[in-house]
C-alpha cells in the first residue's frame, strides 16, 4: 500500500487543492527566502485543470516567488520507445509554445541518454522554495517520488489529480465494478461540487522567472527545437526503441480536447448502441490523452455536464450501485460516464491500495483456484511471443486486434477482452498469459502503463468478476470466441483494415 496520507499544510497557505489531495512526501521545510517554486510534472500533463499545478501555484502567490514548470522525460525505463516519447514530446512541445512568452518558467529536459538527468531536480531544488509534484499510482512512478522526498532537502508535495475522487477517500478495495459504483454513489456528490481550476495560470501575474543559470543548462541543456518540433532525426539519436514506431495522432491537450469535442458531437449520440462494434468507431479515443495527463477526467466530466445541460440537483437519492439513472443524464451520457469515472477509477483505487496491483497473487482465489484446476487441460492452440507479438495466429479477428495495437498503439475496448481471453486460451498457463499481456500492453499500448489498462488485463483473469459456466482451460473464469463475438459485433471494415497488410516488420 501506499504511504500513508500527509496532509499538512504550513499556516498562511492559501488555495482550493483539497487537502485530502495533497501529500507531504517529506518532512523537509518550506524555504520562503529561496528563489522560486517548482512545479515537477511527471503525470498531469497538462496546464489546464490541474491540482497539481494549481497547488504551485498557491505556493508561488504565497511566498511572492516566480514558478518553474519542470517537465522531464527520462529515456532508461522499461518500453522506452518511439511510440511513447514521441507523444509525451508533442505535449511539451506544446507547452513551450504556450509559456515561451509567459512570466513563468518552463523547462522541458529530455534524457539523451540512460542516467544523463541524474542529478537535475536535487540541482533545481537547491533554490527552490517548495516542489510540488504528481501522485500517480502506477508504473515507477511512486518508487521515483519516494526517492526525491528522501533525497531533496526541500518540502516535496505529491498532489493527487487522478479522477473525480480522490485517491485516498475510499477506506477499502473493492472486489466489483457494482460494489464500488455503489461506493461512488454515496461519496461522490460532494467531490462534484469541488474542482481544479480550468487555469491555474491565469490571475495576478507571478513574478517573472528570470531564467536558469548556465550550470544546469550546460550540463543538462533542454530539450532542442528539432525534438520538440518533431524531427525523427532527433528522437533516432535517444536510445530508446525505434522498433515501436510513433501512433497516426499526435499528442498533447489541443488534440486531446478536440478528440474530446468530436466524441460528443458525433460519437456519444450513438454510444450505446455503437460502442462494441469496431466498425462504427464510436468509442472517445481519451484514453491515451487521459493517460499521459494531457486531458484530465474533471475536464472530460464537465464537457460532458455542459451538453447535458446537468447540474446536481439531477442526482439520484438512491445509492444502490445501479448502472443507469442514478446521474439524471441521458442514457448515452450515463454509460460513458460508467465508463469514466466507475471503471476508470476503480483501477486507479486498486493500483493505490496494492503493493503490486500486476501481481497473480492479486487475483480472486475464486478465479486463481479454478485456473489451478484447469491448468493441465489441452491448450486447443499454443503460441510464443513472436507469434503474437507478430500477429501470427490461427484466428483472423485476433491477429486483426494484435495489428491495431502494433499499429495504432490501441486495441478497439470489446476487441481487447477478446484479445486477451485468447491469450489466455493459447498460453502454457495463467501466469505465462498474464506476462505476455502485460509485456505486450505495456510496450506497445500509448495508454500501457496505467492502473485502467491493468485492471482490464487482470479483469481477463478474473479480477472484479464472477464465475461463469465452466469451460476448458478458463475453468469458472468468463470465457469469449472469436465466432461468438463475429456474430454479435460488426467487424468487417474493421478486418479490412488491420488485414496482414497492415503487418509492422518486427
Amino acid at each position: 500500500m501506499n504511504a500513508p496520507p500527509s496532509s499538512e499544510s504550513p499556516p498562511g497557505l492559501n488555495g482550493s487543492v483539497p487537502s485530502l489531495r495533497i501529500r507531504a512526501v517529506n518532512d523537509a521545510p518550506v524555504h520562503p527566502d529561496r528563489a522560486h517554486v517548482i512545479y515537477w510534472m511527471i503525470a498531469a500533463r497538462r496546464l489546464e485543470w490541474n491540482y497539481g499545478l494549481e497547488r504551485a501555484v498557491a505556493w508561488a502567490r504565497e511566498l511572492d516567488r516566480p514558478l518553474l514548470v519542470f517537465e522531464p522525460l527520462r529515456s532508461g525505463y522499461r518500453w522506452a520507445s518511439h511510440r511513447l516519447h514521441r507523444f509525451c514530446i508533442e505535449g511539451m512541445a506544446e507547452h513551450a509554445r504556450r509559456l515561451e512568452r509567459s512570466r513563468n518558467g518552463y523547462f522541458p529536459y529530455v534524457e539523451p541518454e540512460e542516467g544523463a538527468g541524474s542529478g537535475l531536480l536535487a540541482a533545481l531544488a537547491e533554490q527552490a522554495a517548495v516542489v510540488v509534484t504528481d501522485e500517480f499510482p502506477s508504473f515507477f512512478l511512486p518508487r521515483m517520488v519516494a526517492a526525491a522526498g528522501r533525497s531533496l532537502p526541500v518540502r516535496l508535495e505529491a498532489v493527487d489529480s487522478n479522477g473525480i475522487l480522490p485517491l485516498r477517500q475510499p477506506d477499502r478495495e473493492f472486489k466489483t465494478a457494482y460494489s464500488f459504483r455503489r461506493h461512488l454513489h454515496k461519496s461522490l456528490p460532494g467531490w462534484l461540487e469541488e474542482g481544479p481550476s480550468s487555469y491555474p495560470l491565469q490571475g495576478d501575474p507571478l513574478p517573472p522567472f528570470p531564467g536558469l543559470s548556465s550550470e544546469i543548462t550546460d550540463r543538462w541543456p533542454p530539450a532542442s527545437r528539432s525534438l520538440l518540433e518533431g524531427d525523427s532525426a532527433a528522437l533516432a539519436a535517444l536510445p530508446i526503441d525505434a522498433a515501436v514506431p510513433p501512433v497516426p495522432f499526435a499528442g498533447g491537450r489541443e488534440p486531446a480536447r478536440a478528440r474530446l469535442d468530436r466524441f460528443l458531437a458525433d460519437g456519444l449520440p450513438d454510444y450505446i448502441d455503437g460502442r462494441n462494434h469496431p466498425d462504427r468507431e464510436v468509442s472517445s479515443g481519451l484514453s491515451p490523452y487521459l493517460h499521459w495527463g494531457h486531458i484530465s477526467a474533471h475536464e472530460t466530466l464537465n464537457a460532458l455536464f455542459d451538453r447535458e445541460d446537468w447540474n446536481p440537483g439531477r442526482l439520484s437519492d438512491r445509492a444502490d450501485g445501479r448502472r443507469k439513472g442514478w446521474w439524471g443524464m441521458s442514457p448515452e451520457a450515463e454509460a460513458f460516464v460508467d465508463q469514466l469515472v466507475t471503471w476508470r477509477e476503480l483501477g486507479y483505487a486498486t493500483s493505490f491500495r496494492l503493493d503490486d496491483p500486476e501481481a497473480y497473487e492479486t487475483l480472486p482465489e475464486w478465479a486463481r483456484q479454478t485456473l489451478a484446476e484447469h491448468a493441465g487441460d489441452p491448450r486447443p492452440h499454443l503460441y510464443d511471443r513472436t507469434q503474437f507479438e507478430t500477429a501470427a495466429t490461427h484466428d483472423a479477428l485476433w491477429n486483426a486486434a494484435q495489428r491495431q495495437l502494433l499499429t495504432d498503439g490501441t486495441i478497439h475496448n470489446y476487441l481487447r477482452m477478446l484479445w486477451g481471453k485468447k491469450i489466455l486460451e493459447w498460453s502454457a498457463s495463467p501466469r505465462e498469459a498474464l506476462d505476455l499481456m502485460l509485456e505486450l500492453n505495456n510496450r506497445w499500448a500509448i495508454d500501457g502503463r496505467n492502473p485502467n489498462s491493468t485492471s482490464g488485463i487482470l479483469w481477463i483473469l478474473g479480477r472484479y468478476d464472477r464465475g461463469w459456466p465452466e469451460r476448458s482451460v478458463f475453468g469458472t473464469v468468463r470465457s469469449m470466441t472469436s465466432k461468438s463475438t463475429r456474430r454479435k459485433v460488426d467487424v468487417d471494415r474493421y478486418l479490412e483494415r488491420f488485414g496482414p497488410q497492415t503487418a509492422l516488420s518486427l
